[in-house]
């Protein structure tokens, strides 16, 4: 009888252990056979230590459940017309999602992403033609940002997704019309990021026949968010989205993943406008104090 006993016990504690073991398997990250694993690309001058971190910044537990490329300055040449003698170190993380999901762009190292916000990356992969995915952007020393969308296209190239060359030259046009438009006109990223989303928005609600209807828009967007533009940089706002036109980009196709841009980025800038009243108000504070100091010694010593 107790030795029955005993191989019950066996059994039962063999049983845990099994449990405990299919529970470890399963806690895992699965498989998704129908969209495929996360696609991987990084920048092709990190060392072996920063491809490590990045791996960190980008969630990534482990490499055998990924498709794992390098991005160089060849690339860069290829798909964006860069220079082929760059060097590349923002990288990227592509899940692809269901239909209807949408776009969703995060870079996880703000800081060290310095010409491109995550807005300005949803906007740029639009135009080539990127839907239902979620992108993550790393990078472990500050760069503009350029080699993580480089990756992005090249991961949809070798995995086969097709994307159209003249939509991509036109996105990364695009992308250096958004990010000289902060360094030379005195816009913050936020504004571009609003009036490149509100323009697509019009684009998508009117369908504009000519290069007029297409001047109009833009127009009335620069006059409604209260941007002033010298006369070349509005021309090249409106040379830009003519060429979206002459493309026949369907915006109305992801009018939905728009209006989620134009969300994020009208919070974003009430953010900004609330941070610039408490540091205006941290101002009036020290003004009346120093005033406040001033009274105190002329009447010391008046």
């Amino acid at each position: 009888m107790k030795n029955y006993r005993k191989i019950i016990a066996l059994f039962t504690v063999i049983m845990s252990l099994l449990a405990l073991m299919v529970t470890s398997v399963s806690a895992e990250e699965a498989i998704d056979e129908k969209l495929g694993v996360p696609i991987l690309v990084y920048g092709g001058n990190l060392s072996d230590e920063q491809k490590t971190e990045t791996q960190e910044l980008l969630d990534v537990t482990d490499t055998q459940v990924a498709d794992e490329y390098t991005v160089t300055g060849d690339d860069l040449a290829k798909y964006i017309g860069g220079n082929p003698d760059a060097r590349m170190f923002s990288s990227a993380k592509i899940t692809m999602e269901e239909e209807g999901t949408g776009l969703n762009v995060s870079i996880v190292t703000p800081d060290n992403i310095t010409e491109v916000t995550n807005e300005m990356y949803a906007n740029a992969l639009l135009t080539a033609g990127v839907e239902n995915a979620t992108v993550l952007v790393a990078s472990p020393v500050a760069v503009t940002g350029h080699s993580a969308l480089t990756g992005i296209y090249k991961a949809y190239d070798v995995e086969g997704v097709e994307l159209d060359k003249e939509r991509m030259e036109l996105a990364n046009e695009e992308l250096a019309l958004a990010t000289d438009l902060v360094k030379d006109s005195g816009l913050t990223q936020e504004q571009v990021s609003e009036l490149l989303t509100q323009i697509k928005q019009d684009i998508a609600e009117q369908n504009p026949a000519s290069i007029d209807d297409i001047e109009r828009i833009v127009q009335e967007q620069l006059d409604k968010l209260e941007i002033s533009l010298s006369e070349e940089d509005r021309q090249l706002l409106i040379n830009l989205f003519d060429k979206m036109r002459n493309l026949n980009i369907d915006f109305s196709q992801v009018k939905d993943q728009l209006n989620d841009i134009a969300s994020k980025v009208q919070e974003q800038i009430e953010d900004l406008i609330a941070d610039e009243g408490f540091w205006d108000s941290i101002g009036n504070f020290f003004q009346k104090l120093f005033e406040a100091i001033g009274k105190f010694f002329a009447n010391l010593f008046g």
